[in-house]
């Protein structure tokens, strides 16, 4: 019997040790994912990581003679496009370790299994307006008798 529950527990633990093995693998392959994209016209290259953060960004000398709006738009659509780039990436490396079924871009977007009306933040409740018993504003009759007061006085 001891020996049963031995033989169980060695397996259970190189199981476990595998799993962190691969675990630690997915983790190194997904820290060496990056994704670069360049602007149409060349004045722009942004460089992101697995997460679609900006590691590196090259503006080109004719970059310098777009108006800053333009460059702004210019950097952040060329950004997208790389971090488009690193998803797809991402997807490609989780895909052959997850469960069947998964959506990796929904693992990495944090949404998992959600569905979208377990996502979307409560509808703040409806509150009744609160009457505070020393605001006379908020009486009827006190408006009634003041309308009344400045009608006499005209």
């Amino acid at each position: 019997m001891t020996t049963d529950h031995r033989a169980q527990v060695d397996e259970l633990l190189a199981d476990y040790r595998r799993s962190r093995d691969q675990l630690a693998s997915v983790q190194r392959d997904l820290a060496r994912i990056s994704g670069s994209a360049t602007s149409p016209d060349g004045s722009v290259t942004a460089v992101v990581d697995a997460k679609g953060t900006l590691t590196d960004l090259e503006l080109g000398d004719n970059a310098y003679r777009l108006r800053p709006a333009q460059l702004a738009e210019l950097i952040v659509r060329t950004t997208r496009e790389a971090a488009a780039q690193a998803a797809e990436g991402a997807y490609r490396t989780l895909s052959p370790v997850l469960p069947a079924g998964t959506d990796p871009e929904a693992l990495l977007r944090g949404t998992a299994d959600l569905r979208s009306e377990e996502i979307q933040p409560p509808q703040p409740a409806r509150r009744r307006p609160v009457v505070d018993d020393d605001d006379f504003e908020q009486r009827e009759w006190m408006t009634d008798v003041d309308a009344k007061a400045s009608r006499r006085t005209r």
